[in-house]
């Protein structure tokens, strides 16, 4: 029910003074909330996805260095098969960004040779250098010259099962000849790209490669779990004089996860050999390393509410290996757990259980190393079975139970 017109007229009259005396009083007001103190969380750290951290981490080196490139399958005017790469094409063109056929055997020679610092070859007379004589003929010697002219590529496979159609590069031309050359030519080569199982391509698409390429010298690799992993272990890479292996996971590109104001500057990198500690504990350590980092503090969170604190190692590394911050771990928790996504037979786990019995930290276990691994067999296409081929967070925490006795 409306009130009577005389009432709403006084009604408007009141207003009409207290927005004058608002008026009047308005620098005063001001003043008085600027001196009141408002209460101020700290700034929430930014979300960024694996994908756009390692697109940050491609934009920021091309830029850089003049020298860095990207080539590989659909990596420019498609933006990448998985939109790593997305944007860069348009910003740096064909000679930066460079679409390849299907060919891994192919561009992955084109990335290597591009990678060599270039050889000349030269008369020891151009540098005036003493000439043999034989009765026959005059014999000169010739020398190789050697500077540096190298690019530093980015090889991508559009997945790291398809890198075995070029591993005669990955090995033998890439992690081997600064060895055979006796350390005269260098190899700055990345090879990135998805690695391990994801969801619903069966055998062929399935594998990870971590163990395979971490078996051999002359390589680095790398398995970043997180954004700010993704982003500081690419920058590293890039920056590297070594061929890496950079194992990326096709299931981690969509997460987003915290990313600092440091993380996100184009000086933020991670250095290349030194696992993280990522979460804290005093009766079992964790080591994993890509996406199942994730299952594992997932594992810690259920059974912390039990009274078992985990302690969860981020490897991101997995040659060279960060033993000694896995030792001090075991050494203070007294169990350890592998967990990995790839087969259990000459796996990083088995590695890691390897390091531990040869080392000090050996005679700290209180009980037998366990290993969680994906199951022996070449990956299912059924969807059931392919979850029970890979660890699952309940396999995590059985293992951790029957570790502990429990």
């Amino acid at each position: 029910m409306l009130a009577p017109p005389s009432h709403r007229r006084k009604d408007r009259f009141k207003m009409a003074l207290s927005m004058k005396s608002v008026l009047r009083s308005g620098r005063n007001a001001v003043s008085i909330l600027r001196r009141r103190a408002f209460h101020r969380s700290a700034p929430a750290a930014a979300q960024v996805t694996v994908r756009d951290a390692l697109n940050q981490a491609l934009d920021e080196e091309l830029e850089r260095d003049e020298r860095v490139f990207l080539l590989g399958e659909e990596v420019a005017q498609y933006d990448g098969a998985y939109k790593v790469s997305r944007g860069l094409w348009k910003k740096y063109g064909d000679k930066r960004i460079i679409d390849t056929p299907i060919s891994e055997m192919g561009f992955t020679g084109i990335a290597v040779g591009a990678a060599m610092v270039s050889v000349s070859l030269y008369k020891p007379d151009d540098f005036h250098l003493t000439r043999k004589l034989s009765a026959q003929r005059e014999t000169i010697f010739f020398i190789f010259y050697f500077f540096q002219a190298g690019l530093r590529p980015i090889c991508e496979f559009m997945t790291f099962n398809f890198s075995m159609q070029a591993i005669d590069q990955v090995i033998n031309s890439a992690a081997k000849t600064y060895y055979m050359s006796a350390g005269l030519q260098a190899v700055p080569i990345v090879f990135r790209g998805p690695n391990g199982a994801s969801a619903g391509v069966a055998a062929q698409h399935s594998q990870c490669f971590a163990a395979w390429y971490a078996h051999c010298p002359g390589l680095k690799v790398v398995s970043p779990w997180n954004s700010e992993d993704a982003k500081g272990l690419l920058k590293s890479a890039i920056r590297d004089d070594n061929p890496v292996v950079f194992l990326e996971n096709e299931l981690m590109y969509g997460v987003p996860f915290e990313m600092s104001d440091e993380a996100q500057s184009k000086d933020f990198t991670v250095p290349i050999g030194k696992a993280k500690v990522e979460r804290q504990g005093t009766h079992v350590t964790l080591v994993s390393h890509s996406r199942y980092v994730g299952h594992c503090l997932d594992a810690a969170a259920v059974l912390a509410k039990e009274g078992i604190e985990c302690e969860v190692i981020n490897l991101r590394t997995i040659r060279p290996m960060d033993v000694e911050s896995i030792e001090a771990s075991v050494m203070k928790t007294n169990h350890l757990v592998t967990v990995e996504g790839g087969w259990p037979q000459f796996g990083v786990g088995a590695e890691i259980c390897a390091r531990i019995m040869e080392g000090p930290a050996f005679n700290y276990l209180d009980a037998p190393a366990t290993r969680v691994t994906g199951v022996d067999i070449p990956m299912p296409y059924a969807k059931i079975l392919e979850d029970n081929s890979v660890p699952q967070i309940k396999d995590i925490i059985f293992s951790i139970k029957k570790t502990l006795n429990m």
